[in-house]
């Protein structure tokens, strides 16, 4: 549904050029919730503007439902911004206009009847919450509810994407919570297709089913969830995952470990292999003994994500033949040299 194929962004400002964009190919499919994740300066603000064509690529090619949009006409253009709906960080409501004429503002530049647009504008209302906020200026409610204002005006012309830059950073933790259930709400009951950008790993976490990490203008890891989640690859991307999986052993127990003898592993349980008493088999099947350093349970889409170090000490054999039963387990297996 969108594609951005090899898509270069060069700024130039008094004779220096500033690379914001190199090399960036992305595909996101009907349906999808994808999140972009990276740093401040990583781009990610720039290429999300890309989508609804806010900024135009150096080099590349934006593709919305296998058309290029460069390829477009001005009318051809507007007709496709109008099924782009896009949520700021900030709301960018108009403090002078009410609730209701806030989110009637795509459908009065459209040129609606008033009918139609009293319609559309309380049944968008009802949807995100906010039937009693009508007549209320956006000075009189809270953050969360600016945002939900923001949202119902963003889906006022139907579109059938939804860009989010940074949609939640403003708001408090509970806040966000909601924001991002009725995100989910929206791409559930009215199959929109949303892209979120933030720099929240716990928003990924939440209700994306797919990642792209950035950094430098380039996307340095991308997948599902579950898989950048599970398997991190680049240094940048565990951090991030740090941030909502804490695989860090208590220093006082790191001490302890040191001096106890023993090989030590790290190990991850995926789905099924996370709810089966594997280690309680392991232990009375094998003549080992184990000693569990760190251990930890997380759910990401749904899938049970688990993380345990753990210290093995036995006959060489029995180790290797425990190690063989979890891989027979679909445990994946990481030897630690420290801890």
């Amino acid at each position: 549904m969108i594609e951005l194929k090899d898509i270069y962004k060069t700024y130039h400002r008094k004779g220096i050029s500033n690379d914001a964009l190199k090399g960036i190919n992305v595909t996101v499919e009907k349906g999808d919730i994808f999140g972009v994740i990276g740093y401040s300066g990583a781009g990610k603000s720039t290429l999300i503007r890309l989508v609804n064509f806010l900024e135009k690529p150096t080099k590349g090619e934006v593709l919305i439902n296998g058309e290029s949009l460069a390829s477009y006409s001005e009318k051809q253009l507007r007709a496709t911004k109008k099924q782009i709906g896009m949520i700021f960080q900030h709301f960018n409501l108009l403090e002078s206009k009410k609730v209701f004429d806030n989110v009637a503002i795509p459908l009065v530049l459209q040129r609606k009847k008033k009918q139609e647009i009293k319609e559309r504008v309380e049944e968008l209302l009802q949807f995100v919450g906010l039937s009693d906020k009508a007549n209320s200026y956006p000075s009189e409610l809270s953050g969360g509810q600016k945002q939900r204002v923001g949202i119902a005006r963003a889906l006022a012309s139907n579109p059938s994407i939804l860009l989010c830059d940074e949609a939640t950073s403003a708001l408090d933790p509970q806040t966000t919570q909601s924001i991002l259930q009725l995100l989910k709400k929206i791409n559930a009951e009215y199959n929109i297709t949303i892209m979120i950008i933030t720099h929240e790993m716990a928003v990924i976490q939440e209700i994306c089913n797919k990642v792209a990490v950035m950094e430098q203008g380039k996307i340095i890891e991308q997948g599902s969830v579950l898989d950048v989640f599970g398997k991190p690859q680049h240094p940048t991307t565990q951090n991030f995952v740090k941030t909502v999986i804490n695989t860090s052993i208590p220093t006082a127990v790191q001490k302890k470990a040191k001096a106890l003898p023993g090989s030590r592993y790290k190990l991850e349980f995926v789905g099924e292999s996370a709810s089966e008493p594997i280690i309680y088999e392991l232990i009375h099947q094998y003549n080992i003994k184990l000693n569990i350093l760190f251990a930890n349970m997380t759910e990401i889409q749904g899938t049970a994500l688990g993380n345990m170090i753990v210290q093995f000490n036995g006959e060489a054999s029995a180790i290797s033949d425990a190690l063989t039963y979890l891989k027979a387990q679909d445990v994946i297996i990481e030897e630690v040299e420290e801890v």
